[in-house]
């Protein structure tokens, strides 16, 4: 065999462990056709929030004009489209070049598969022991007539110009995101949706709390669309719909999800079992039905996230099963995510729908930082709340927030949840004053 353990693809559920199994004494490859790094290092998250950076600054400047600001800053979209190259462009090259430090060898090519040892990349065939695939998943695209003219996230996110009339199709993470960032450099911007939710995997109260802010900013949501055609016009981009619906605009990017990347790699040949909406179904060591062929990622069909750090968890799981550290199957701890709105919504554990449904086993408390908290009134915060559930035994399960910062409250409390640590245990935390984390420790 050519090596101990193959990855196909060179993403977050791949380098995170391709390089320790390296350093362990395993012969490693990394096989990639794109930018070594994946959809999130090069056309996702990380490019995501340098684009967001300057919203997120600016809403805060927004909570204090008046109260030590007399005037807003003005944004740039030219500008930061070049600062975002200068952060992102050289990505690529550096995780393929900390891999090879690694010792791990880079393939450049399209990875397909000739047998469950064997993957062909340009004519040439590589045989390992056991293979991961961590190809992750591509843009969904409708199938209308016209869809020619839309756009997806990955254009989104390299575009020179801001439209001055932009549409999104799709109420998730994408949709909302880039709404955001759109209606803040001045774009006048349009949600479609085909159903009636928003962020469904988000508490609704705060989701609403969200979406009744960027209504306020201009944004519009239009819902229960079924688009059937779009056409080019001297107007721009008309959208046609069911019941004579027409909407014109000068950009459409079709959020309409992910799908798994499943495409020419022969998966039906060698009998491996997937879904090519759902993705790769995988046992509780991350094998597939084949043995020696396991899968990490936003490729798999699985309960968890789609999310980064997931995808790095998987991996770094297989690396400790592949050197002999564990032979215990994957656990998956309670997973923090968020939705990079303004405000953000973050949550990790027990979510206060399901705490709702089972009042016998968890109490719900919510705290309004806004009315409450004078850290937060310093800064004007007026959306901030903060969702706590916990179970019979007074432990903290479940934690939701809306505010600016979502990401640094949720993560602090996610780290309570693991190491189980209740009062009185909870004296022997003392954080730095003022802070967020002394703040919300008041109120557990």
């Amino acid at each position: 065999m050519d090596f101990d353990v193959l990855f196909l693809g060179s993403g977050q559920g791949a380098w995170n462990g391709a390089i320790p199994m390296a350093k362990e004494g395993l012969k490693v490859g990394v096989i990639e056709e794109g930018l070594f790094g994946g959809v999130c290092t090069n056309r996702g998250c990380n490019a995501k929030i340098t684009l967001d950076r300057p919203v997120e600054i600016l809403r805060q400047v927004e909570q204090l004009n008046g109260r030590g600001f007399d005037s807003l800053p003005a944004l740039n979209w030219q500008n930061l489209m070049t600062h975002k190259h200068e952060v992102i462009d050289s990505l690529a090259e550096g995780n393929k070049q900390k891999l090879e430090n690694a010792g791990v060898t880079t393939i450049i090519g399209h990875g397909r598969f000739i047998d469950k040892h064997t993957i062909e990349v340009a004519d040439k065939n590589y045989t390992a022991e056991k293979i991961v695939i961590a190809s992750g998943c591509l843009p969904h695209r409708l199938n209308i007539p016209g869809s020619e003219l839309f756009h997806d996230s990955t254009d989104f996110l390299v575009m020179e110009e801001m439209p001055e009339k932009i549409t999104f199709i799709g109420g998730g993470y994408i949709a909302m995101e880039f709404a955001t960032v759109a209606n803040a450099f001045g774009s006048d911007v349009t949600v479609l949706l085909r159903g009636n939710d928003l962020l469904k995997d988000f508490h609704q109260p705060f989701v609403k709390e969200v979406v009744a802010d960027l209504k306020q900013r201009g944004v519009k949501f239009q819902k229960n669309i079924v688009l059937e055609s779009a056409e080019k016009t001297e107007k721009g981009i008309v959208l046609h719909g069911k019941e004579g619906y027409q909407h014109t605009t000068d950009y459409v990017l079709d959020a309409t999800g992910r799908v798994p990347q499943t495409q020419h790699m022969n998966f039906e040949g060698i009998g491996l079992n997937f879904d090519p909406i759902k993705g790769i179904s995988v046992n509780e060591y991350l094998e597939t039905n084949l043995s020696d062929v396991y899968a990490t990622g936003d490729i798999l069909d699985k309960k968890q996230p789609k999310i980064t750090p997931v995808a790095a968890y998987e991996s770094q799981y297989l690396a400790r099963l592949f050197t002999g550290k564990t032979n215990q199957p994957i656990r998956y701890p309670p997973i923090a995510q968020c939705v990079f709105t303004s405000p953000r919504i973050a949550s990790a554990g027990v979510s206060p729908r399901k705490a709702a449904q089972n009042p016998q086993k968890y109490t719900i408390t919510t705290i309004d930082y806004a009315d409450k908290d004078w850290f937060h009134q310093v800064g004007n915060d007026t959306i901030n709340k903060l969702t706590l559930i916990y179970d019979e035994a007074r432990y903290l399960v479940g934690v939701t927030n809306i505010g600016n910062d979502a990401v640094e409250t949720v993560n602090g409390l996610l780290d309570m949840m693991q190491a189980k640590i209740k009062a009185p245990d909870q004296e022997e935390l003392i954080y730095i004053f003022p802070s967020i984390a002394h703040s919300y420790m008041k109120y557990i």
